[in-house]
């Protein structure tokens, strides 16, 4: 059977747990390559991408180097080298969510104040900027447990 739609796009999928192997998947439907970049050889999305790049989400060069093989690159975790995106971004490269993005939900203070500045529902928040803070919080009972940090 000839195949009607062929596609040379490359998709990188930064780090394939579970939401990397279902967007690999999903993708494949489409005829769209798709590149993992991961520390784990046996990850869930190791097995349907069409390319197991083994590299480490954290580091610029492993990071910049998997982001030069692709057309598009996205992520299923938040915890990626910002500097390494911003300077494929620089050069051309398509990332979505966009780096800036990602910087602003990797920082759940920002995050949330963002949400609070935007009129966006969100559960309440206080933003302390160290721990002695939140202990004093914690002693003063303005915060009380259970509370998420």
């Amino acid at each position: 059977m000839e195949q009607l739609v062929i596609s040379d796009f490359k998709l990188g999928i930064i780090a394939g747990g579970q939401l990397g192997k279902m967007l690999a998947l999903a993708a494949s439907n489409w005829d769209i390559k798709t590149y993992i970049l991961d520390p784990d050889e046996n990850c869930p999305a190791a097995s349907c991408a069409t390319q197991f790049i083994k590299g480490n989400p954290h580091h610029f060069d492993d990071v910049y180097n998997f982001g030069k093989k692709v057309d598009m690159i996205t992520f299923e975790i938040e915890n990626v080298n910002i500097e390494a995106l911003y300077k494929l971004k620089e050069e051309g490269v398509k990332i979505f969510p966009e780096p800036e993005t990602l910087e602003l939900i990797k920082d759940k203070g920002l995050q949330k104040e963002f949400y609070f500045k935007n009129n966006i529902p969100s559960a309440s928040f206080k933003v302390y900027t160290n721990k002695s803070e939140i202990i004093q919080a914690i002693e003063l009972e303005v915060l009380k447990f259970p509370f998420v940090q």
